[in-house]
């Protein structure tokens, strides 16, 4: 029960903090110049290990809310190889590390596995614009035209 309670808590606080506009408000800070610089909309970088995981959850629930937003995350790289197909993501742990939940992302530019990739379960910090797509019936999140860094 205290869980869902701060689950539902976190996701009111994000609707309060992201609903009031869409402008970045310079504070003077250096990091804010710099988050601005890059036009970042969603900065899991700078919340904590909670709300990450709730902003995540909230991004796997209502994608379409996130569509076309620049997200940039740190977390552990991962692969994985489906058939003919290779997904790569980036997987971020709850507060408790117990639970883990990741988003795919396609590296912008001409980069060759494994030579040009880190290694499995590397920190990574991923930026790139959210999008949705299908494969057969089922729709999957990614940030596509990312900017990697490890």
């Amino acid at each position: 029960m205290k869980k869902l309670i701060l689950i539902l808590a976190a996701l009111v606080l994000i609707a309060a903090l992201t609903a009031c506009s869409g402008k970045t408000v310079a504070t003077g800070t250096t990091e804010t110049a710099a988050k601005a610089a890059q036009n970042i909309d969603v900065d899991l970088t700078q919340m904590s290990s909670t709300m990450i995981y709730s902003e995540v959850q909230n991004m796997m629930l209502k994608p379409a809310d996130y569509v076309g937003k620049t997200v940039k995350m740190q977390g552990a790289f991962s692969v994985s190889e489906i058939g003919e197909n290779r997904y790569f993501a980036c997987i971020i742990k709850d507060a408790t590390a117990c639970c883990a939940q990741g988003i795919e992302f396609d590296w912008a530019g001409d980069h060759s596995y494994p030579a040009d990739y880190p290694k499995d379960g590397s920190d990574i910090t991923v930026t790139g614009e959210f999008t949705t797509y299908n494969e057969g019936q089922q729709q999957y999140c990614q940030l596509k035209n990312a900017e990697l860094k490890f």
